[in-house]
């Protein structure tokens, strides 16, 4: 997310070197480079005037700490105005509020492609999964085709309700929607999702049909659904639907994406509203809680390691890992079939892609300079694997060269291929035995080798 914004601020503070404290005359340079990443990334005009004034004012006659380079010192600066331009304003709920009688109705709106039938999947798993909510998902997109069997679909892969319009409502978006709230209130339903059509472009007659059902059911939460990718027309779009829907709330959709972070940074100010989620995947787990300070970490580099551990937790079979932990630590040796599940879990927390995503800036930097990360070659490393036999993936030194044209021809590879797996693989194991002897130092700066997909070092010393 916002590659192009994170590269150009991570290289503007190294600039600022032996200073005391901040001027004008040793920040207005960076200063306009900050302006010109800001308006690169897409990020509205009046939000970068208004932004780089308000970081002039918090740096100018700010001296620096003795324990601080000048460029850490700006960066923090810096790092505390992105996440108060983003942050969720005074006196307004952070996440969704639920706390009203049942059903608790939620509006999503936004144009045509913003993702808005998948984010209502999304959401319903996430309120399912984590607030354990009895969810109905609303189809109110009569006009885009096999939207209402695209919102059905969803609803029985992330196991919640689907309401099936009557024959005379199917052509009347708010009827349709009145009709299933009143239908859910004797059926006990905590939270009742509408799925509203939305347009390719911002038009009279979506706005009145958008407002027609936001009048029948009165929705607790309206959230504007808004592609990252749109930049300063995410802004636009975002100060129209306001207008007509009072907004309570943002979801930011496709951050994985080739995005320039304009949005991110634009619709919480102009708009008013606080952004709730973030789409950070299109699998259907792939929506987070927005939170503006870790997104501000990513936007200048820092990563987030927070995010890493949470999806850690979750991708993690503990049992497992204890097992696996005992194993180590017993000698008894790290197998082929331990690779495998590391693979498996790996890609549970989003590959290695998903992973690199969240870490610093200069590790970023490094795996890319160093070739960058491979997820097909971490698919082909578990075909491998699971063309050989139990006995192989326990005992790998028994694979030699007729076994190799054997899983080779299985896994439908060239023999150099099961070769690369087993010397990875090779990396791994000693990486594991150097673990389980406390050499962490050391197993740090074998890790660039060791990760599947990876090629190089990780920049630990």
């Amino acid at each position: 997310m916002a590659n192009q914004l994170t590269d150009r601020l991570a290289k503007l503070v190294k600039t600022i070197k032996g200073e005391a404290r901040f001027t004008e005359a040793n920040t207005a340079e960076v200063l306009r480079e900050i302006r010109l990443a800001l308006i690169e990334a897409d990020v509205a005009l009046p939000v970068v005037k208004a932004f780089v004034e308000r970081i002039k004012s918090a740096v100018l006659g700010t001296e620096v700490s003795a324990s601080l380079t000048p460029g850490q010192a700006f960066v923090s600066i810096v790092h505390r105005e992105i996440t108060k331009l983003m942050a969720t304003g005074e006196g307004q709920v952070k996440g969704l509020n639920l706390a009203v009688t049942p059903p608790a109705v939620i509006l999503l709106a936004g144009l045509q492609g913003a993702g808005k039938t998948t984010t209502a999947g999304k959401l319903a798993k996430k309120l399912k999964a984590e607030q354990k909510k009895k969810v109905l998902l609303v189809p109110c997109d009569v006009y885009r085709p096999a939207a209402t069997e695209q919102l059905k679909t969803l609803a029985t892969q992330v196991e919640v309700d689907f309401y099936t319009p009557e024959t005379g409502d199917l052509t009347s978006p708010v009827a349709i929607a009145q009709h299933a709230v009143e239908w859910a209130k004797p059926r006990y339903y905590d939270v009742v999702i509408v799925d509203t059509a939305g347009r390719l472009a911002v038009d009279e007659a979506m706005m009145q049909e958008a407002a027609a059902i936001s009048a029948a059911v009165k929705p607790h939460e309206t959230l504007f659904v808004v592609d990252a990718m749109l930049g300063q027309d995410a802004v636009n779009t975002a100060r129209a639907f306001n207008e007509r829907l009072s907004l309570t709330g943002v979801i930011l959709t496709k951050l994985d994406g080739d995005s320039r972070g304009g949005a991110a940074l634009s619709v919480r100010e102009i708009t008013g509203v606080p952004i709730k989620f973030a789409g950070v995947s299109e699998k259907l787990d792939g929506l987070e809680a927005f939170d503006a300070e870790r997104m501000a970490s990513r936007i200048l580099g820092m990563g987030d390691v927070l995010a890493l551990v949470e999806a850690t937790q979750k991708a993690v079979d503990v049992e497992a890992a204890q097992k696996l932990a005992a194993k180590v630590k017993s000698g008894k040796g790290f197998d082929l079939e331990d690779f495998k599940q590391q693979i498996g879990q790996m890609k549970k927390m989003g590959g290695m892609q998903g992973l690199l995503d969240k870490l610093p800036h200069e590790i970023q930097a490094a795996a890319a300079k160093s070739g960058g990360v491979n997820e097909k070659q971490v698919a082909r490393m578990e075909g491998i694997i699971n063309s050989m036999t139990a006995e192989e993936r326990r005992k790998p030194e028994l694979i030699k060269a007729s076994r190799k044209r054997r899983i080779a021809i299985g896994a439908g590879v060239q023999v150099q291929e099961v070769n690369r797996l087993l010397n990875q693989f090779d990396q791994t194991q000693t990486m594991m035995k150097k673990f389980s002897q406390g050499g962490m130092a050391k197993l740090m700066r074998g890790l660039g080798g060791a990760i599947p997909g990876m090629r190089g070092k990780m920049p630990f010393k």
